[in-house]
């Protein structure tokens, strides 16, 4: 009786917590700091990508234009990007959108891979979650 309670219950407690939000895929706490506390007209030009480069992103080999960390503001994202874990961005409020303060352009076509978001590549830029947000229109 036990064993044929226990298998149900293993498998609902199974698919109840796949079902969850994934935690970020950064540490807490590693790298650079995570908020920028300094105005976006004084931050530094970011340095240009050393061109094309070979990652493993996920399980698959990728060509990236450019990897992004350290502050994302004052730039323009074109081709394949990668935003690594050491990237630095806005405290925000109630939404996440750290990047409205910020001058980033990212052109049309461009795909967005994300390590905080366990390398999801986003086809449609940042500025629907980061700049305007759900009341931010």
């Amino acid at each position: 009786m036990k064993k044929t309670l226990f298998f149900p219950l293993i498998i609902i407690w199974m698919i109840l917590s796949a079902c969850g939000p994934r935690p970020p895929s950064c540490p807490v706490g590693i790298g650079t700091p995570y908020y920028l506390e300094i105005p976006p007209d004084a931050l530094p030009t970011p340095t240009p990508g050393s061109g094309p480069i070979m990652m493993e992103i996920g399980r698959k080999t990728v060509l990236v234009d450019k990897v992004a960390e350290g502050p994302l503001c004052n730039d323009t994202w074109r081709g394949t990007v990668y935003v690594t874990c050491d990237a630095q961005v806005y405290a925000w409020e109630a939404e996440p959108t750290f990047l409205k303060r910020c001058d980033l352009n990212i052109e049309p076509g461009a795909i967005v891979y994300v390590e905080y978001h366990h390398n999801n590549a986003y086809y449609e830029g940042c500025s629907s979650c980061h700049v305007e947000g759900e009341n931010n229109p």
